[in-house]
């Protein structure tokens, strides 16, 4: 019992936990390129910040330098120094960012604020400054990462010292701000992912819940019980499996009820030759005469049980898949196969009706099967030269083919009885058992076609409807 326990839960829980790991893998998916996305919008904010921070500075710069009159002592600029040194006194940079001036490639002086590093102090970055010519932007690694830098070379008329302002903005230190929201998504994305898992294993387990009332369902389904049905709500993939669930308890159901008939038709059908064999035997007599007539009848029955075993065996098989396989007909071949077959039949006056000209898709034995059985009931409603005519016809979307005797014909009443099983129409000259007409039936549905009884002046004309294509 715990064996089987285990087995009933692991398929459905595994279900619910490949369920809730896509669901998760997906949530993550878009949480990390949502990160990734918000992070690169964010670093190119800061990109912009800093060159509008530089841009800025070396504007302020230059409108200071385009006037060339010193504002303190009224007079021309006439060394590059003094120019810088003014700005830098009058400049208040922002956080991460620093000012400083260079005479002939020397630092002389930097804004009085403190820089998170010396830039002045540190070789390679005034060696970087010191080698531009003209206005250079570059960026250049210290001990607190990278800096983002714009070179502005200063020249004085009437002096031949060189000077350059240079303004650096500390790049990294700029992105930390990026790094604490990053990590700060990061943290709620993952809070977020644990409550999602919560809740897609609740939303699993009731997304699963019909798919268990299916295996609950099939499991207390048994084959004298079949009439159970699961309810089916909405219109999702779910209630569409309900449904065809539910289908395929129809077509089971249809199928033991189809059993059942077969073995309950077997059983009265064979049993009154089974009893005429039985008492023949058992009486047999010594007498050669006696003994010959008894075989006779004996051998008839037997006959007769096969004819019957082999009909029902027909329709047994009539409501299975394998039962008709489809190729291309010619329509006339079959109507004039049929007639030549026909007259093999009984001494009737055979003639053609109407013979229609193209091709279907049908089983051509089956159809020819069907058409033959056609005939011998007509031949059991007629006599000896009587009119039988054998027709067909075809249209762009249907076949027809239909057997017309002279015989007494079928009332209205007894058209829709006359194909059912063990039925026969009339008083028929027949021995058979009713089962012609439902083997034709049974045909006919193979092809998803059925079999029309006309309204006719005189005799019965019983027609075989079929689709073109199947």
């Amino acid at each position: 019992m715990a064996e089987l326990a285990a087995r009933s839960w692991r398929p459905r829980d595994s279900a619910r936990a490949r369920l809730l790991l896509v669901q998760l893998a997906l949530v993550a998916l878009a949480l990390l390129v949502s990160l990734v996305i918000t992070r690169q919008y964010l670093l190119a904010r800061v990109d912009d910040r800093i060159d509008a921070a530089l841009t800025q500075e070396v504007d302020e710069f230059r409108a200071l330098a385009q006037t060339g009159i010193d504002p303190v002592t009224r007079s021309p600029f006439d060394d590059p120094r003094r120019l810088i040194q003014l700005h830098l006194q009058r400049s208040i940079p922002q956080a991460n960012e620093t000012l400083i001036g260079l005479v002939d490639g020397v630092p002389v002086s930097r804004v009085a604020q403190e820089p998170p590093a010396r830039l002045d102090l540190d070789p390679d970055a005034v060696a970087a400054f010191a080698a531009a010519q003209d206005t250079r932007l570059g960026q250049v690694r210290t001990e607190r990462g990278v800096v983002t830098y714009r070179v502005v070379p200063v020249l004085v008329e009437g002096s031949t010292t060189r000077g350059a302002l240079v303004v650096g903005v500390f790049r990294d230190l700029e992105r930390r701000e990026v790094d604490v929201v990053t990590y700060v998504l990061l943290g709620a994305g993952a809070v977020g992912l644990l409550i999602a898992s919560a809740l897609a294993w609740v939303a699993a387990g009731r997304v699963l819940r019909p798919v268990d009332d299916v295996r609950r369902a099939a499991e207390e389904i048994g084959a004298s019980d079949l009439s159970r049905r699961l309810e089916v709500r909405g219109t999702d993939e779910v209630a569409q499996l309900a449904g065809t669930f539910n289908g395929m308890l129809d077509r089971l159901e249809h199928a033991f009820a189809d059993q059942r008939q077969f073995l309950d038709d077997a059983s009265h059908e064979l049993r009154t030759p089974i009893t005429i064999v039985r008492g023949n035997l058992e009486t047999l007599s010594e007498v050669p005469a006696e003994r010959a007539a008894s075989m006779a009848v004996v051998l008839d029955e037997l006959d007769r049980m096969g004819r019957l075993v082999e009909d029902l065996l027909t329709l047994a098989r009539s409501d299975g898949p394998d039962f008709v396989v489809l190729g291309s007909v010619e329509l006339s071949e079959l109507t004039l196969g049929v007639l030549t077959r026909a007259r093999s039949l009984a001494e009737r006056d055979w003639q053609l009706d109407e013979v229609g000209a193209g091709f279907f898709s049908a089983d051509e034995q089956r159809v020819l099967q069907a058409m033959l059985q056609l005939a011998e009931n007509a031949v059991a409603h007629t006599g000896p030269g009587d009119l039988i005519r054998i027709g067909s016809a075809i249209s762009e979307d249907s076949v027809d083919l239909w057997v017309h005797d002279s015989g007494p014909g079928i009332a209205p009443e007894q058209r829709a009885r006359v194909l059912e099983r063990f039925v026969r129409a009339g008083t028929s000259r027949a021995d058979g058992a009713g089962l012609g007409l439902a083997i034709v039936a049974g045909i006919a549905r193979a092809h998803h076609g059925e079999v029309v009884i006309d309204d006719t002046d005189a005799g019965a004309r019983v027609r075989l409807h079929l689709p073109v294509r199947g």
